[in-house]
């Protein structure tokens, strides 16, 4: 029997001292229907010479060199149009798969009902050595971030909770087709694919631990919350859509939970035009809690909030 292809879709950018690693734990998983794609975004390091060996001796992937450096949003949907599989996973070059992801994941995709668009899983987080540092679910249980982890209609808890390690995810195709892949005009893609994605489709949770996840100087999520942060702006614009979303009271209490909670970061980040951007939003969507007008009054003293939230995170999450 034929089974299902998965599309890998790699990005890279200056991994140069991780893709050798990243790709070869694709190369050696145990499933083998697989449509390998690497997609270097204009990378600077000597990350395409690499590329260029692997092409040399697996004649079967697929590789494209970008001429200027576009983002992952841009990079990822390049190599979706070239991707033929029924599943896809956006697979970033400093990562490493275990062995048997591919192969659990889409055993466990057949098991589910159609409905389900998207799996994901438990990861191990590593550093830039590749030492172990903790675990993604181990954590957020530990910090009581969580109380479970969500599963089947998951937009709520998208909106108001993170629970999803974005690189575990297998997709299926016709969810990306569905969505025209990742929207470009964004800094970072996972909220948005996340609250687009759950309005059309079920989640489901697969409890093994299929990645190693690289957390480095360079990771996106290292420059949250920072001044003039492009993602805090980001994440205005994907609250935008997710109103359009709401269905029901139920939808927009968690929307406004959510808005809340980034106006305050705004704030304490000391980003004064997303947090004129967020009091907007969440006035226009009602029911203001009484704590949006202590945040608006504390903004104005001069006090070195970004400073102190910054210090406050370090402790609570560090």
């Amino acid at each position: 029997m034929n089974r299902p292809q998965v599309s890998v879709i790699c990005l890279c950018y200056n991994h140069h001292a991780f893709i050798r690693e990243a790709i070869e734990s694709v190369l050696s998983q145990t499933y083998s229907n697989l449509q390998v794609i690497l997609v270097d975004d204009a990378s600077t390091d000597g990350s395409t010479s690499l590329i260029k060996e692997f092409s040399k001796h697996h004649s079967h992937l697929q590789t494209l060199f970008l001429a200027d450096n576009v983002g992952n949003c841009k990079a990822f949907n390049q190599g979706l149009r070239l991707a033929t599989g029924d599943f896809v996973i956006d697979f970033s070059t400093d990562d490493v798969m275990m062995p048997d992801r591919i192969q659990k994941q889409v055993d466990f995709f057949e098991s589910q009902s159609e409905q389900v668009g998207v799996v994901f899983t438990d990861a191990v987080y590593i550093t830039e050595n590749g030492k172990l540092f903790r675990n993604h679910y181990d954590y957020l249980f530990d910090k009581k971030l969580i109380a479970h982890v969500p599963s089947g209609d998951v937009f709520r808890e998208v909106l108001t909770t993170y629970f999803i390690c974005s690189p575990t995810m297998m997709v299926r195709k016709k969810v990306m087709d569905k969505l025209s892949g990742y929207d470009e005009t964004l800094a970072y893609e996972d909220f948005d694919f996340w609250v687009r994605a759950s309005r059309e489709f079920e989640f489901a949770f697969l409890n093994e631990k299929t990645t190693r996840v690289r957390k480095s100087g360079g990771s996106m999520s290292v420059g949250w919350y920072e001044k003039d942060d492009l993602q805090l702006h980001s994440t205005f614009l994907v609250c935008q859509k997710a109103e359009k979303l709401c269905r029901d009271e139920s939808d927009r209490n968690a929307l406004r939970w959510r808005v809340g909670y980034e106006y305050k970061q705004a704030v304490f980040s000391q980003n004064k035009v997303e947090s004129k951007l967020f009091a907007g939003l969440l006035k226009g969507l009602g029911k203001i809690p009484g704590s949006f007008f202590v945040i608006q009054w504390a903004s104005y003293l001069p006090v070195p909030w970004a400073a102190m939230r910054k210090l406050y995170h370090h402790l609570r999450y560090g």
